[in-house]
């Protein structure tokens, strides 16, 4: 608007008269155009200068919000599964074994509900034979593979962690089993996210009103505030924290953090 109106009075006091008496300034024409470049850059220059520091009144922070805490929640997965040449008799043998599991589960401390059985999956394995090209010439039946798989969740996550270890036990009763690695995850994330974020906005808030204190200035109201990348990390694991966010499943301590970027203005 500055640069407008400027233009406009250097229109009507300068330009208009001296085009009417073009003929007396023709001599001076060079000098004029300079004139004129000068004050046109003078002028953006100006307007350029204001806008710039018409932001000069803002502070930018990021304030971080952390806590460090035990899951309440693990799931563990165990696999076992079974041969038998014959399909009805391997299916028998496999119920078999799932009821041993669901007692040996039961005693080491666990419930009913606490369990969960999957569908029995089913595989024919052949023995293949190849050329010396790798083109394959003949199959022979060697038998059926059934798979099961048992999903233990339970608040008790040391008692989780405990059976990860302990259900190769199961191997000395002749029952074919694995152990998965156990999930960890905790039920009141939500809530523990905005404490966080409350620990964060104070957190940028003290930085924020030390700047202005440096500067000589108070600290005015709070402009706007955006919420940064959620982590979830092991505790004291190294773990890198991520561009997309970390989410830590395989602790069962861990630490969360999350950042506020804040904008405040001066008085």
């Amino acid at each position: 608007m500055l640069c407008t109106i400027k233009l406009k009075k250097i229109h009507s006091f300068v330009i208009k008269p001296l085009f009417m008496n073009y003929k007396h300034i023709k001599p001076h024409l060079n000098t004029f155009v300079i004139f004129i470049a000068v004050v046109g850059a003078a002028a953006i220059g100006g307007q350029a200068f204001i806008q710039r520091n018409s932001h000069s009144d803002r502070i930018y922070v990021t304030g971080l919000g952390s806590s460090d805490f035990k899951s309440d929640l693990g799931v563990w997965t165990g696999r076992y599964s079974v041969e038998n040449v014959d399909l009805k008799e391997g299916y028998t043998r496999l119920q078999e074994h799932r009821e041993a599991i669901t007692k040996f589960l039961l005693k080491k401390g666990f419930k009913d509900e606490d369990l969960t059985f999957s569908s029995v999956s089913t595989e024919t394995n052949y023995r293949n034979k190849y050329d010396d090209h790798g083109n394959l010439l003949d199959q022979t039946f060697l038998n059926y593979s059934l798979t099961q798989d048992v999903d233990v969740q339970s608040s008790d996550v040391d008692l989780i962690s405990k059976i990860s270890r302990e259900a190769t036990e199961l191997i000395n009763d002749g029952i074919n089993i694995s152990s998965e690695s156990p999930s960890y995850y905790y039920t009141e994330l939500a809530n523990l996210k905005i404490k966080m974020l409350a620990e964060a906005t104070k957190d940028g808030t003290t930085r924020a009103e030390q700047i202005a204190e440096n500067a000589n200035n108070s600290l005015g109201d709070l402009r706007s505030a955006q919420m940064g990348v959620f982590q979830i990390t092991s505790q004291n694991g190294g773990e890198d924290y991520s561009w997309g966010g970390t989410f830590n499943t395989s602790a069962m301590y861990k630490t969360a953090s999350v950042t506020v970027r804040l904008e405040f203005g001066l008085d």
